[in-house]
């Protein structure tokens, strides 16, 4: 008699829940904690619904072509083309996607290290909602993101605040037994990696206590 093995269910599974919880109007959070116990909580219904403050100069600044990377339920792919601006949403949650496309926005599944349409084309890419965190090495995530900009492209990422200090490694979901390769960047570390990236700082700004910054090929 072979004994039953208990699966927990994947990072992807649990975001996918609250992101169908959140689309239905339900509370809908995260709970993601660090190798050191360390926690972070993230609000999805905050993600999924219609602009929230600060979003705007992120929008404002999208002025062409603009591809939204880890889209999520498609709410600043959804505004950037809502003002008239070619855009598009990739995101590696199937959920996340079919709530996107749901909602009308146009979104991809995606992997933005694999094929992504249109390289070296975009003119505007967005990093916003910690997803700059992607992969867990964002030197990685801006070469990459350098690869898909087009060469007077711009890159808007959105950061931590000064001061809380940049952190790399891995952190679980509650939830889910599985952990993933993850970052936060202190806005003060991002001049340092973008360098490394082939990149540079054009402007800083802050809105609605959110701090971003715009990157240009160096």
């Amino acid at each position: 008699m072979t004994a039953a093995v208990e699966t927990r269910p994947s990072p992807l599974d649990v975001y996918g829940v609250a992101l169908r919880r959140a689309a239905i109007g339900l509370p809908a959070g995260l709970e993601a904690r660090d190798e050191a116990g360390r926690a972070r909580r993230f609000d999805v219904g905050r993600w999924c619904g219609e602009p929230v403050a600060g979003d705007g100069g992120l929008v404002r600044r999208c002025t062409a072509a603009t591809l939204d990377v880890g889209c999520g339920a498609g709410r600043l792919t959804a505004a950037v083309a809502a003002s008239g601006v070619p855009a598009l949403g990739v995101d590696i949650s199937p959920d996340a996607v079919r709530i996107a496309r749901d909602r009308g926005v146009p979104a991809l599944r995606r992997d933005v290290f694999g094929p992504v349409p249109a390289p070296g084309r975009w003119q505007r890419l967005i990093l916003a909602d910690g997803n700059i965190g992607i992969g867990g090495d964002p030197v990685r995530l801006l070469g990459r993101c350098r690869e898909l900009l087009a060469p007077v492209g711009r890159v808007l990422v959105e950061v931590d605040q000064p001061g809380s200090g940049s952190w790399r490694g891995r952190l679980r979901l509650r939830g889910s037994s599985h952990a993933f390769a993850w970052a936060y960047v202190d806005a003060d570390d991002l001049a340092a990696l973008a360098t490394a990236a082939a990149l540079r700082v054009c402007t800083q700004w802050t809105e609605a206590g959110r701090w971003f910054v715009c990157l240009a090929p160096a």
